[in-house]
């Protein structure tokens, strides 16, 4: 390609292929913009288009342009893109040498187990919420603040893929046998292919939200992936994790998982406002019995996994301990929806996930870098 080629598509990338016939005269306002009337065709003036208003963005089904951004109708949505940029971070600049020495030399049989079960099945997980994210729930929001925030979780689940990636490399574990778990160990897979059969019919793309009953299956469908896949089962699924760190072991993974703890505490609670907000903007509300239908499903599949990962029980952790937080977990999201909480008088039996799913910024100057740098600690729940 010759030097002016290549300036043509880089400085031209939306004109018309080079012609041997001599161009039409045009008019010089710039083309396509509001309010100008250039002439592409004869005399016959370009039509201008009218303003936006941001009264008429929807969560779905919105009226107004989905490339103008503000002015804001959801700046909450905003706020969300805002603070994911100061959780900003790479799994490189947390130390996995230590890990590495543990892994080999410290664990057990059965925390290698545990410790490698749960690496397998985020791995898939996150590869499917990005795929979520961008083909599925992304290109069905037609306000482009709410796109934004999600551009952005899409790249975070990337980011976290590499995580796991990386914890994987360090250790040196077989990549292939590790990646197949989700396919060939059935309480794994049981997990994933539930997610995929709750998120099938919205991944289509003729998926018609016009059509109430759809709009219905698509609530319902966010709901599970925000709230039950990211707010219950991703944040349950670290806790293995933190058990160990809890006793000085494993202590670069489970930072690993601090950080991507808080990108997926924000993935959760963006999710939240959002089905809340679409629930009040169109005047609906979820089948009971569908929901309970969906915590049971999940509730099931959540059991099953912790029965294979904790088969033989850790120091300090066991499958019931698992299963139990997930019950007391969904109760928490179910009340931030504002739905009835699917497992009453479930307890709180894990007190310490909540501080150690937070990260330490108490750091030895000497035996670590300081990766806190603007990270906006005070990320929350709404």
């Amino acid at each position: 390609m010759n030097a002016s080629a290549a300036n043509m598509l880089l400085n031209d990338w939306d004109a018309p292929a080079p012609s041997s016939t001599p161009p039409a005269a045009t008019s010089s306002a710039p083309a396509g913009i509001s309010g100008f009337a250039g002439t592409p065709s004869g005399n016959a003036p370009r039509p201008s288009l009218a303003p936006i208003n941001a009264a008429d963005k929807r969560i779905v089904n919105g009226k107004a342009d989905i490339n103008q951004l503000a002015p804001f109708k959801y700046p909450w949505a905003w706020e969300f893109f805002l603070k994911a940029n100061r959780n900003h971070w790479t799994p490189l600049e947390i130390s996995m040498a230590q890990d590495v020495h543990d892994y080999h030399h410290k664990l057990t049989a059965a925390e290698r187990h545990v410790f490698e079960n749960v690496l397998a099945y985020l791995t898939t997980s996150d590869i499917l919420a990005m795929r979520n994210i961008g083909l599925a729930v992304m290109e069905k929001m037609s306000a482009p603040e709410l796109q934004i925030y999600q551009a952005r979780q899409v790249y975070e689940e990337a980011l976290h893929t590499w995580t796991y990636q990386h914890c994987i490399e360090s250790l040196g574990l077989d990549q292939q046998e590790i990646y197949n778990r989700y396919r060939v160990v059935p309480e794994i897979h049981g997990k994933i292919a539930l997610a995929n059969r709750r998120l099938e019919k919205i991944l289509r793309s003729d998926f018609d939200l016009t059509d109430r009953a759809n709009l219905h299956e698509f609530a319902l469908s966010y709901f599970f992936f925000a709230v039950i896949f990211e707010g219950c089962w991703f944040y349950n699924g670290f806790t293995p994790i933190f058990a160990l760190q809890r006793r000085g072991l494993m202590k670069g993974a489970a930072e690993q998982l601090q950080y991507i703890m808080r990108d997926e505490v924000l993935h959760c609670a963006f999710g939240i406002r959002v089905v809340r907000e679409l629930l009040k903007e169109e005047g609906m509300e979820l089948d009971p019995q569908a929901l309970r239908e969906l915590w049971d499903e999940a509730e099931a599949a959540e059991r099953a996994y912790a029965g294979y990962i904790l088969h033989a029980p850790i120091l300090g952790y066991n499958a019931e301990l698992h299963a139990a937080q997930f019950r007391f977990i969904a109760n928490r999201r179910a009340r931030q929806v504002g739905v009835v909480e699917p497992f009453p008088r479930a307890e709180n039996v894990l007190p310490w996930l909540d501080e150690q799913a937070n990260l330490r910024k108490e750091k030895n100057f000497f035996e670590t870098r300081v990766t806190e740098y603007q990270t906006g600690g005070a990320l929350a729940w709404e």
